[in-house]
């Protein structure tokens, strides 16, 4: 196979663009740059569109024989990373429905380091879902794929337009709830997750079931932080071990 050379090749000319939000969104597809996340998307099975790998990488992970070969400087010219990556590949995005029993629901998340760890933690924590409403950064963004450290390419992502088509009972994070987070439930839950500053909107939360507040000493988390201990608070009592 040739080498690629040149950050003009049509190939590497697509990857580049594949940095913006616009060609994701047109082209259904994302980027994945570094060896954890393309192997990553290899244990969950999601089928490589286009690979390219650092000519002569005798050390790279098995699985990228058959990726372009690309001269370093060109792949670090087009890459996302400050450092460039010996590795990196395109996959197509998959979009789900929301399903159960534990859903999370970010409602105007705009970071998307927040978002991809909240799907990191998503993993972690066993959910079933991440559901994506208004204003919410995209979870395929460079940011958000190297964030999810590959859970990307297992937690079902959905779009919905708002808490009605949220599954199970909807429980709203809000600082100021009369009540704490109890991880007691019985069927499908969908916790509810807003914006840092704003968080969620009144509207949203007076579609919700029930509210409640995660108790700390200071005056907020970061939506990253506060769903993932609302996960860890929903599944911890399921994870106990019986006393013998």
């Amino acid at each position: 196979m040739t080498t690629i050379t040149s950050t003009q090749n049509p190939h590497l000319k697509t990857l580049k663009r594949l940095q913006t939000k616009r060609e994701r969104a047109r082209s259904g597809a994302f980027l994945a740059e570094g060896e954890d996340l393309v192997a990553a998307a290899r244990a969950a099975g999601r089928p490589v569109l286009e690979g390219f790998r650092v000519a002569g990488g005798a050390n790279l992970d098995a699985g990228v024989e058959d990726f372009f070969e690309v001269e370093r400087s060109a792949l670090a010219a087009v890459s996302s990373l400050g450092s460039g990556s010996r590795v990196a590949a395109v996959y197509r995005q998959l979009w789900s429905a929301p399903t159960g029993p534990l859903c999370v629901y970010l409602h105007g998340v705009g970071d998307p380091g927040n978002v991809g760890t909240i799907l990191r933690a998503a993993q972690a924590f066993g959910a079933s879902c991440v559901a994506l409403g208004p204003r919410c950064a995209d979870p395929h963004a460079p940011k958000a794929v190297r964030a999810s450290m590959g859970a990307i390419f297992s937690v079902p992502i959905a779009r919905v337009a708002g808490p009605a088509d949220l599954p199970g009972e909807r429980i709203a994070l809000v600082a100021d709830a009369p009540g704490a987070l109890v991880g007691d439930r019985d069927g499908d839950v969908t916790l509810l997750v807003g914006a840092e500053r704003e968080g969620l909107p009144e509207d949203v939360v007076a579609a919700c079931e029930r509210s409640a507040r995660i108790p700390i000493a200071s005056e907020s988390l970061n939506a990253a932080m506060a769903a993932t201990v609302a996960l860890y608070e929903m599944t911890r009592q399921a994870s106990r071990v019986p006393a013998s």
